[in-house]
């Protein structure tokens, strides 16, 4: 029989716990990811998407089942010209806010879906719970604050200041995108930060 000074009695219950806490911190790290790169979807659809393939391609992102395709080199193809195509959209005075309206369907399920691709070890009904609530409630929302400060910036200036704008968001997309791969956790507290920032400014524009 063992006794308590055994080594492998003593060792046994430090090494379950300790798997348990890296497998929590896991798990705690693909959410932060997920939602790092749905907030980046808020901002651009195609410029996380392109980013999170090349991380994946190069191993920095491990991908859920059923996300293969996003490293594949045909769709890294496309997704750069679709990336370079709604940077460029988005210069245009008065058509990006046109475009704004229009793609926020696409933001959304941008969201939806960057979220449910670093969801590697849930269950199916989990990852696309989290992906539907978290990933395009967090894309949906932070598209529609920066919708309606284009607009603000469009009847204030006339578009002038709009390219400005333009330019904030694809700098923002991109850097949200590299801090969701290689610091999930700060992301986080980036995305927080914006979300808290979105919905004060949907409410002000309600009241207004």
């Amino acid at each position: 029989m063992c006794t308590s000074a055994c080594p492998r009695c003593v060792s046994l219950p430090n090494s379950s716990s300790s798997s348990m806490d890296l497998d929590g911190f896991e798990l705690l790290s693909a959410v932060a990811v997920g939602l790092g790169l749905a907030a980046a979807a808020g901002f651009r659809i195609f410029v996380p998407l392109l980013l999170a393939g090349l991380a994946a391609r190069v191993g920095h992102l491990p991908l859920a089942a059923g996300f293969g395709w996003l490293d594949d080199t045909i769709v890294l193809v496309v997704l750069a010209a679709a990336a370079l195509i709604e940077v460029a959209a988005y210069f245009i005075p008065w058509f990006d806010n046109l475009l704004d309206a229009a793609v926020a369907p696409a933001a959304v399920t941008a969201g939806v879906l960057l979220m449910a691709a670093t969801l590697v070890d849930f269950p199916p009904w989990l990852r696309w719970s989290l992906a539907v609530i978290a990933g395009g409630g967090t894309a949906g929302l932070l598209h529609g604050a920066l919708a309606g400060l284009r607009l603000g910036s469009t009847v204030s200036t006339g578009g002038l200041a709009n390219p400005a704008v333009a330019t904030f968001e694809t700098g923002a997309a991109t850097a949200l995108t590299i801090v969701a791969v290689m610091l999930p956790l700060l992301a986080v507290a980036l995305v927080v930060f914006m979300v808290s920032r979105s919905v004060r400014i949907l409410v002000r524009r309600r009241r207004s």
